[in-house]
């Protein structure tokens, strides 16, 4: 396994699967249809609302249109998310931090077409999400903690079948699937076994690995690394940073963790309640926390997000967990 590694980790061996990432980026997309993509923000997201109503009593959600009435008939109208507005440049790796229930995966589904805005408008390199969305879909992919695969299939089985789904090749895609697995720190040996016999982190690989598969221009990261140890973080930490730095890709990641977003991202926002109550680099929100509470020292990221939110992790937890996002 180690040989492995190290192979896997020389220039001259990733070249040839990473021009067969690009070749199949090429082959989803024009060359008309990448030209046109120069020139716009990977995402636009202008004043964004969406609410749901809990009946009292219920586990079940449903979007309301606009003329839900709050307080009646035990409905609960619960704004997920509300008056976003953020842009992310082409190439970024952009963090959304906050606790459950924040608003976090709902605004990922707004933007990969799962859900319709109630109000405002979403555009993923310059395509309306509501108007366009089949243009957007093959912009993006998108990785959540409740990836669905075929359990009784293999990892290989099931990224061949996802493979087939985007017209790459499975004569292609089976060098490249090996690849993304290995570098995952997936073993060879286990890349044909039945995903029911592994663990959830190891599930969790496979589900980024799919994403990773067609070298997307549009990355969606739904909490990825939830269930991993700290060496698999490492190694998607790593893949992120690589696809964007050899691909191009443009990175979403919603996230709890701290050190993950201070890792990855260029710039953050942390949502609360469903509004973005803050936005920059980590190291300048820290340096204007540091400021504002007289610290002569940068401030945490864990600081600058009791700063602006007015709890810890802990309290925002407990508050939030008989509700879903």
């Amino acid at each position: 396994m180690a040989i492995l590694n190290d192979e896997l980790t020389q220039p001259e061996q990733i070249t040839a699967a990473e021009q067969g990432a690009s070749a199949k980026r090429a082959g989803l997309l024009t060359a008309a249809e990448l030209d046109a993509l120069v020139g716009h923000d990977a995402l636009v997201l202008d004043h964004i609302s969406k609410r749901f109503v809990k009946r009292g009593g219920g586990a079940w959600w449903r979007s309301l249109t606009g003329n839900g009435k709050n307080g009646k008939n035990g409905k609960k109208i619960i704004r997920a998310v509300d008056d976003v507005t953020l842009t992310i440049r082409p190439r970024e790796i952009f963090g959304v931090l906050g606790s459950n229930g924040s608003g976090k995966s709902t605004l990922i589904r707004l933007i990969s077409t799962l859900l319709l805005p109630d109000s405002g408008h979403i555009e993923v390199f310059g395509h309306d999400v509501v108007r366009e969305e089949r243009a957007v879909q093959r912009l993006i992919n998108r990785v959540s903690v409740e990836a669905a695969f075929f359990r009784k299939l293999s990892p290989m089985e099931n990224l061949l079948y996802s493979a087939r789904l985007y017209g790459v090749p499975a004569s292609q895609a089976r060098e490249q699937i090996r690849h993304i697995l290995v570098r995952l720190g997936i073993k060879p040996d286990r890349i044909g076994q039945p995903l029911e016999s592994m663990s959830r982190g190891m599930q969790q690989k496979v589900a980024i690995a799919r994403a990773f598969l067609t070298a997307p221009i549009f990355l969606l990261l739904d909490e990825p690394t939830t269930g991993l140890d700290p060496r698999s973080k490492q190694d998607v930490q790593a893949f992120v940073r690589e696809l964007r730095d050899t691909h191009d890709a443009t990175i979403l990641l919603t996230t709890h963790d701290m050190d993950e977003a201070e890792a990855l991202c260029d710039r953050t926002a942390i949502i609360d309640g469903g509004r973005i109550v803050a936005q920059d680099t980590p190291d300048n929100l820290k340096l204007a926390v540091a400021a504002k509470l007289g610290l002569d020292h940068p401030a945490t990221l864990t600081e600058v997000f009791m700063a602006y939110t007015g709890r810890d992790w802990e309290e925002h937890e407990a508050e939030e967990s008989d509700d879903e996002e």
